[in-house]
Order: structure tokens, then C-alpha cells, then sequence
């Protein structure tokens, strides 16, 4: 009979372990998002996942004349300065003698027509369509007077 007890006691002290285990442990991880949650104003989902930036190219508008011819100091500092002053993309720096000696071997002719139809990395007319031939031509002798 004490044995019996014993096994009575030890049923009804593993009852009350899996009982507490039940209730202090696994009831509360069933509850995890099962919650109910109230979602703040601006708390859609697209506005959570977008991108933290976004780039967008466009083409850049060239200066448009006002109809008067542009001497070739004023071409220069719009459209030839950006890359002949820091000599971007190779360009060929602006008053580097050794760079523009084999240029101006060519002659201006040559680094005329060079300029209007673009070379290597250089766009036709250095990027500005709305250049005119003699503007051109202003830019050119202007860029080589620097380099003499």
C-alpha cells in the first residue's frame, strides 16, 4: 500500500510539472503573433519596402545661344573648361605644353574638324549641338593660345 502511494504521489507531482510547464512556457509561445496590432497612419507596407534612394539620368540641356556669336574664351569656360581644366576622360589639360606639342603639329585645321565631329571620349561640338562652326573654331585657337 505505501508503494502504491508513492507512485500516487509521484503521477500527481509529474501532473503538476507538465500542468506548469504548460502554462508558464508553451501557452505564452503560442500567443506570439497572434496579438492584435493597430497600424499608425503611414504604415502601409509599399512605403515600407521602397528603396532608400533612387537615380534617375537625364540628359543635360545644353546653353542655348542668343543668336550673337560667342568669342572663344566664353566657349571654353561653358563647355570645353569641364573637362580640359582637369583633364577628364584624357582629355588634354588646358596650358600643358608637352600634351598639345603633337596637337598642334597637326595643325589647327585638323583640331578643328577634330572638335566639331568629336574624338575618342570627346562628343562632336564638346557636347553642345548648338555651337556654330566658327564658335567652334573661336574655342579651339583659345584652348591652344593657353596651351603655347
Amino acid at each position: 500500500m505505501a508503494q502504491q502511494q508513492d507512485s500516487s504521489r509521484a503521477i500527481l507531482i509529474i501532473t503538476i510539472i507538465v500542468a506548469v510547464v504548460l502554462i508558464v512556457i508553451i501557452w505564452p509561445l503560442s500567443m506570439i503573433g497572434k496579438g492584435r496590432v493597430t497600424a499608425g497612419a503611414g504604415d502601409e507596407p509599399e512605403g515600407r519596402i521602397q528603396p532608400v534612394a533612387k537615380l534617375e539620368l537625364a540628359k543635360a540641356t545644353a546653353v542655348k545661344s542668343d543668336g550673337k556669336p560667342r568669342d572663344g574664351a566664353t566657349v571654353y569656360n561653358s563647355v570645353c573648361m569641364a573637362c580640359h581644366a582637369s583633364g577628364a576622360a584624357g582629355a588634354p589639360k588646358a596650358g600643358d605644353k608637352a600634351a598639345w606639342a603633337a596637337r598642334m603639329g597637326a595643325g589647327t585645321a585638323a583640331m578643328v574638324k577634330s572638335a566639331l565631329n568629336g574624338k575618342n571620349a570627346m562628343p562632336a561640338r564638346g557636347g553642345n549641338p548648338d555651337l556654330s562652326d566658327a564658335e567652334v573654331k573661336a574655342a579651339v585657337e583659345h584652348l591652344l593660345g593657353l596651351s603655347r
